[in-house]
């Protein structure tokens, strides 16, 4: 588009990221503006699953978080051999939800982000019913192939959108700065908050 960017028009299903169960198709525009700033991301997406299943399994999800005997502290997730210990899979879980907010907004048309490790995880203890984690997550950029350490709070509680305020350290294509997104896994974050 002349004096605006490059947008795509893009057709794919998605898979439940536990199950590898088929969670339904998505239609969607992707905007790269000329100007460095975020994708301009448009999404309608058909689900498998129907809304209550969904809040069934969120609120497992939850159950299983909450209910900790102490607070979850954790490094090196996934270990040096690629292992993820079960107890720990939530956590990894809430990584990937919460990381690709950061990935959305660091992502250009020429980089592009994975996560690769939670270098440290630890939980707060919260007198209300939210659910709260420091991170530390080192994501991949690709094609630099350089590794990207950024420091993310993730707040949640089911039924209502995931929060990720995060801080990345400076590197190749990951500018000095904090955001703040609120956002989940089924779509792109859409507002911009205070920093932490």
């Amino acid at each position: 588009i002349p004096e605006s960017g490059h947008k795509y028009y893009l057709q794919f299903s998605t898979e439940d990221y536990r199950t590898g169960e088929d969670a339904g198709n998505c239609l969607a525009t992707v905007l790269f503006p000329k100007k460095k700033s975020r994708p301009v991301v448009s999404i309608k997406c058909s689900h498998t699953k129907d809304q209550k299943e969904i809040q069934e399994e969120d609120n497992k999800f939850y159950q299983r978080i909450r209910h900790q005997s102490k607070p979850i502290t954790a490094n090196n997730i996934p270990d040096s051999y690629g292992n993820i210990e079960p107890a720990l899979e939530p956590v990894w879980a809430l990584a990937v939800a919460g990381s690709s907010s950061i990935m959305w907004e660091k992502s250009t048309e020429t980089l592009a982000y994975n996560l690769a490790q939670v270098k440290s995880v630890r939980q707060w203890i919260r007198k209300d019913d939210f659910i709260e984690f420091d991170y530390t997550v080192l994501l991949h950029e690709m094609p630099t192939q350089e590794i990207i350490s950024c420091h993310m709070r993730l707040t949640w509680l089911p039924g209502q959108p995931l929060k990720v305020k995060h801080f990345c350290a400076p590197g190749h294509g990951a500018e000095q700065g904090s955001g703040a997104e609120s956002g989940s896994a089924a779509g792109p974050p859409a507002e911009k908050g205070a920093s932490f």
